[in-house]
């Protein structure tokens, strides 16, 4: 039988791994993005197609800070995390572009924001939009996948996985600091 004195000590433990875990995790997700200059060059000389059949050049959102966020309608943390964009695009307007890039069909991405609108802009990147999350920091090509590009065009926050308040909060905090 074990004394409480042990039972103290393991839990103790236990508690230290999950949390040197936890950090360790964090810290990967929220590691600084190691992206080569002309990927994110190369992101500004894409063009995508817009819901309403026309281009949607990249270059068109330099300058600005830009929150791109990477999705799809078959994915539920994608789905989930759409209303807090559009919320914080709502919020935060005025001083960021987001642009939804849809790693889906035309048909599906339409019927999704036909029961589900956001306000911010929604392109077209189809599977070429997994290859491009690659170049600019996600190892996996997994989704969502989220980054947010500063005025001066590199990425400054990112993060593969659903935005949480925390996600947001940061990205706030970027825009304030111009």
């Amino acid at each position: 039988m074990m004394g409480s004195g042990s039972f103290s000590r393991r839990a103790w433990l236990t508690a230290g791994a999950a949390l040197g875990l936890g950090a360790g995790f964090a810290a990967w997700r929220y590691r600084e993005a190691d992206v080569p200059d002309e990927a994110v060059r190369g992101l500004f000389s894409e063009t995508f197609q817009g819901l309403d059949g026309q281009p949607r050049p990249m270059a068109a959102y330099q300058g600005k800070p830009l929150l791109l966020n990477f999705w799809a309608t078959w994915c539920p943390p994608c789905v989930e995390e759409m209303p807090l964009i559009d919320t914080f695009y709502k919020q935060n307007g005025g001083n960021v572009q987001v642009l939804g890039l849809a790693v889906d069909r035309a048909d599906a991405v339409k019927s999704f924001l036909g029961q589900w609108p956001v306000g911010f802009d929604i392109a077209l990147a189809g599977m070429a939009g997994a290859a491009l999350s690659k170049t600019l920091g996600n190892p996996s090509g997994g989704l969502p996948f989220t980054v947010m590009v500063s005025s001066k065009g590199a990425i400054v926050h990112q993060k593969v996985g659903k935005l949480q308040d925390d996600d947001f909060d940061a990205m706030a905090r970027l825009l304030a600091l111009g």
